[in-house]
């Protein structure tokens, strides 16, 4: 059997290339959004738990991830800061974060429904449904109630 060396060669080197571009590119894919799991995290400006503590976060806290690198993940915020958080202390519980000053609460999708609430700047709450536009989402106390996706951050 006989090979064809030069052609063996190129085929080799094109596939290595490929992998050098496509993988570190993959390593920086979006990977989604996580939530904190825990009552207060730290979010680190390195994938350290020796470096600085840049802010810290409560429980529900919706962060979009940029980066893994082994247990850490670069997120990002709604403000579009970034830091690390450990894994382990995240979960895959959609939240949302209200994003203007005051958000209505409402009993249905849409603005013709009757307001049953109001919703703080940063108030954190759990995603429980969506229906367009709009997001079902369940407060702390466990009132539920509907907001316009467009004055929350998460998902």
């Amino acid at each position: 059997m006989s090979y064809d060396l030069p052609r063996l060669t190129h085929a080799l080197f094109c596939t290595l290339l490929g992998a050098a571009i496509v993988l570190p590119a993959t390593a920086q894919v979006n990977n989604g959004f996580v939530s904190i799991s825990s009552d207060s995290v730290n979010v680190r400006t390195q994938p350290t738990t020796r470096s600085d503590t840049a802010w810290e976060l409560s429980k529900g806290y919706p962060l979009q991830v940029e980066q893994r690198r082994g247990k850490w993940l670069k997120v990002r915020d709604h403000e579009e800061s970034l830091g690390w958080v450990f894994a382990p202390l995240t979960a895959k519980t959609p939240h949302r974060v209200v994003t203007v000053h005051t958000a209505n609460l409402r009993a249905g999708p849409g603005r013709r429904h009757r307001v049953i609430g109001k919703l703080d700047q940063h108030e954190v709450v759990r995603t429980v449904g969506s229906q367009g536009e709009w997001a079902r989402v369940k407060r702390d106390g466990g009132q539920r109630g509907w907001v316009a996706k467009r004055l929350t951050w998460g998902w």
